[in-house]
This record gives structure tokens, sequence and C-alpha cells, in this order.
């Protein structure tokens, strides 16, 4: 799914973070059924959302042909696509990244330029990338998302105190959980994403090719008799490809 949203991204000629994308066709399922709506109809309109996110100004016939699509699919699903979403919590996890790192600066005093490399680093997108292909933005706020990749980026190359900067905030702001109970949050995420595992190409299909005759019954029926010819025509190959 990610490399899918990926690929629609890379086509176009602004920068979407695929993240964003996904995040809203996960939320999006939790209320619908791929009986209803399909995947693939889904996952445009929500890089279309991701879009109008980011304000990235973009009509849907721009869209439609960046990503050689039909943008009448999209208009039939934007309303309620945005309608599960609701707009007004329409924030990605990377965004909170970049305000944690802004405000480790203002705290940590750290301004010899290693927290722009943090930033920049490809490794936070990524880490965010895994956390939204589990269900961790489903069963955690994306503050704690955000510091979770932020930690795993930070153990790589140690750019600061981290457990430091979690009490620095929790010093400064009134609230009735405790320092431990973020970390186990975190510890909690971090566990997610060890045991993620990426569908392979031959996955994809299968599931691809389920979803097909779930919706359409007779095309099941249609593939096994084009098996079965196909095994046939092999077989009798094979057989004639025998020297007597």
């Amino acid at each position: 799914m990610s490399k899918r949203f990926k690929k629609y991204a890379g086509l176009l000629d602004f920068h979407i973070k695929s993240s964003d994308a996904i995040i809203y066709f996960k939320r999006f399922y939790p209320q619908w059924s791929v009986m209803e709506h399909h995947p693939k109809n889904i996952m445009l309109t929500c890089v279309y959302a991701s879009c109008k996110v980011e304000e990235n100004h973009v009509s849907m016939e721009e869209l439609g042909k960046g990503i050689q699509q039909d943008h009448q699919v999209i208009l039939n699903h934007e309303m309620i696509v945005f309608r599960v979403l609701d707009l007004i919590d329409c924030i990605c996890a990377i965004s909170f990244v970049q305000g944690f790192v802004d405000d480790m600066e203002d705290f940590m005093q750290v301004r010899n330029g290693q927290l722009q490399m943090l930033k920049d680093l490809q490794e936070i997108q990524v880490e965010v990338d895994k956390v939204m292909l589990l269900d961790a933005p489903l069963l955690f706020p994306l503050g704690q998302l955000a510091l979770a990749a932020l930690r795993r980026s930070n153990e790589v190359h140690r750019v600061l105190d981290f457990e430091r900067y979690l009490n620095s905030i929790f010093s400064r702001q009134q609230t009735a959980h405790s320092i431990s109970e973020l970390i186990q949050s975190l510890n909690a995420i971090d566990n997610l994403v060890s045991k993620l595992k990426i569908p392979t190409a031959k996955d994809m299909r299968h599931i691809d090719r389920k979803l097909k005759s779930c919706l359409d019954p007779s095309s099941q029926d249609d593939s096994k008799k084009r098996e079965k010819k196909s095994k046939h025509k092999s077989k009798s190959s094979e057989h004639h490809g025998i020297p007597s």
C-alpha cells in the first residue's frame, strides 16, 4: 500500500507526503467496507485529500491527469472520505515531527545544526511511513507517533538526550499523565513497528484476486476456466514434446 501511494505521489509535479494519504486511507475503512467502496478509488481520493490538507492547490482534473486516472472517481468519493476524516483533525504525524524539532531547539539549546540534520534525515519519513502502515494511528495520538519516530531516529544518530527532552516537556505542562506512561506508549509503538511485515507482490495479487471475486463472483468462475484451459494446454504441449 505504501508503495502504491508513493507511486501516485511521484507521478505528480508537487510533493505529497504519502504518510498523509495512508493515514486517511486507514481511518476510512473502520467505518466502511471494501465491498462498498473499492480501495483503489479511496486511495486516489485520499491522495487528493492530502493535497488539500497540505495546501497543494490542484484540481481533480489535474490530479487525475497526473496519475492517469479518471478524476470522476475522486469526485464521486470526495465527500464520503472528507466526512469520515473530519477535516478539523486532518493533521499528519510528520507535522508533529517538525514541531518537536523546533521545540528541541528552543528548550534543549542545541543550535549547532545537529537537530536540523535530524529533521532532514530521510529516516524520519521512513519511520513515520512504517507507523502509518500499522494500526498505531488508530490507537495512539499523532504526537506520540511523532515522538516514537524521532526517538528511533535519534537512537541511530545520538543527536540529543531524548529522555531529558521528554522530562522537559512534562516540566512545562500541566498534565494528568506521567512520563512513565508516555514512555510506555512509545515502547508499545516501537513494538508494533518491530512486528511490521510488508506484503510481497504475490500476497498483494492474491488479495486483489479475492477482492475482485467478492465484488464479482462470476469473475472467479471465468478465472478458473482460464486456469483449467491453461493447464490442459500445458499438458498437451508436454505430451506432444515427448519423443516416440
